[in-house]
């Protein structure tokens, strides 16, 4: 389906080309979070034995085993073919990670110890303007989306660089990988904020590059519309006023997805109130660049004023727990922004984040909304150390790292239900860490604990101690992209 087709196929049920393509069954133990409860605690559905039919990619049902049509002489009694993964670990939704940095890979868990705008300057601009060269671009882009893809990150948000054939070279490999994804050409053109070999030549060229890559990635050879363009202005600090404007202009034109830093850090916060008069998110709305497919990465300093301009626009957030450890100076306001209604996702911000995985991030989302609500100061009382009510569980965290990013986007993808793209990960955890806990100690647990108890126990051990290792296969769209061995 190309870009178009995927607004198309949500409110018809039907795509441009729409064509009759085979049905293909999986059967599975599954979790997923279709839903947010008073915005903070997700609802999680737990499925034994469920049957999925998948058609061109896209899910057609989702039967439970007492459907009737499941019961012998029924449509579904003995569906064909089928793909049959009961006893091989649990079935999740693919990650969908809203905030990477994909040149930055090869720094990944390096330069951890500066202020981000020494990182930028003396590590992270030399390293992205080494991606002149396709060669090198190659290695590294192929290398991080293999990763990811066995990471269970099964849609990508990208910032590439400024060099237009290499952030092309990107979208390519996604879709030779079957990678789900939107990828931007970085803009910068500030010369006071940017070094004299890593910029756009002028407003002009940082306007004039973006529209020409996204014109050409949707016509990339192979591309189904599952890899679509991002504008991608790196942030305030390093575009001029033109730039912005020009950018946000495209963006109206277009209609396409739109990337950016928003109140990451002090100085970047400040940097944009002392240079725009006004907040990062009311210079981003006055330039154009507010809109439905936005995605704001970190809004770690965002207030009420700025939460109620991204839920009038519906714009979304890339929540990045990790990297806001090292950079962002302060913890995200998590549960208030869920509770004001902004569409909010996880990033792994690779390299500002040291680590490709979005489960490792879903933890610390759990960690960080405590640091936050019981504060970290010993030496203020126990009454002023932090914010009261910030707290969410692994529920919500599961929720925003799979349907939290899909709304973020707007693509149906992120949970089990029909319309939506079959997007998954099979997770198994070792036997010793399953034990009295159901599936994998061989259906045993505790007999008088509730249903909802024990699928509470092992969606929590998944999500809390679930590596990169136990990620058994990925699939995008039905078709497999990873499997281990």
């Amino acid at each position: 389906m190309n870009a178009d087709d995927y607004y198309l196929k949500k409110k018809t049920g039907r795509t441009a080309g729409h064509a009759i393509m085979t049905t293909v069954f999986f059967r599975a133990d599954l979790f997923h979070a279709p839903g947010l409860q008073a915005g903070e605690t997700a609802a999680i559905e737990r499925i034994d034995d469920a049957l999925i039919a998948v058609e061109g990619g896209t899910i057609t049902a989702v039967l439970r085993p007492d459907d009737p049509s499941r019961a012998p002489g029924g449509p579904f009694a003995a569906p064909t073919p089928v793909t049959d993964l009961r006893g091989q670990g649990v079935l999740l939704p693919g990650f969908v990670d809203l905030h990477i940095h994909a040149p930055q890979f090869p720094q990944l868990g390096q330069a951890l110890d500066v202020p981000l705008e020494i990182w930028l300057q003396t590590h992270t601009f030399p390293l992205e303007s080494r991606y002149s060269d396709l060669d090198f671009a190659d290695r590294v882009y192929r290398a991080l989306v293999r990763r990811l893809l066995a990471n269970g990150t099964t849609t990508a948000m990208y910032f590439a660089t400024i060099h237009y054939e290499s952030s092309l070279r990107l979208a390519e490999i996604c879709i030779e990988m079957g990678q789900r994804a939107l990828v931007g050409r970085v803009a910068m053109d500030l010369a006071e904020s940017c070094p004299d070999n890593y910029r756009d030549a002028s407003p002009a060229d940082s306007v004039a590059d973006t529209a020409r890559f996204v014109e050409a990635v949707p016509r990339l050879a192979g591309n189904d519309g599952r890899v679509l363009p991002a504008i991608t202005p790196r942030f305030i600090p390093s575009c001029s006023d033109a730039a912005l404007r020009g950018l946000g202009a495209l963006a109206a034109e277009t209609g396409a997805h739109v990337q950016t830093h928003c109140s990451e850090s002090d100085w970047e916060h400040h940097h944009v109130h002392d240079r725009m008069g006004k907040s990062d998110t009311a210079a981003l709305r006055d330039f154009g660049l507010l809109t439905r497919r936005t995605v704001l990465a970190h809004g770690t300093f965002i207030d009420d004023d700025d939460m109620a301009l991204i839920a009038a626009a519906g714009a979304g957030v890339a929540h990045c727990p990790l990297s806001n450890v090292y950079f962002s100076n302060a913890v995200f306001p998590l549960r208030t922004a869920l509770e004001k209604g902004l569409h909010v996702g996880l990033g792994t911000d690779i390299s500002g984040g040291p680590s490709a995985s979005l489960m490792e991030n879903a933890r610390m989302t759990v960690t960080a909304s405590r640091m936050l609500e019981e504060g970290v100061d010993a030496d203020k009382p126990a009454a002023a150390r932090g914010r009261p009510q910030n707290r969410v569980d692994f529920r919500t965290a599961f929720w925003l790292a799979t349907m939290g990013g899909a709304i973020a986007l707007d693509l149906p993808v992120g949970c089990f239900a029909p319309g939506r793209q079959f997007d998954a990960m099979l997770v198994q955890l070792p036997h010793d860490q399953m034990l009295d806990n159901g599936p994998g100690d061989s259906g045993q647990h505790d007999p008088h604990s509730s249903a909802a108890a024990v699928d509470d126990a092992l969606l929590q051990k998944i999500i809390m101690l679930a590596t990169p290792a136990d990620i058994r296969q990925t699939w995008v769209a039905g078709a497999l992209v990873h499997q281990q061995g």
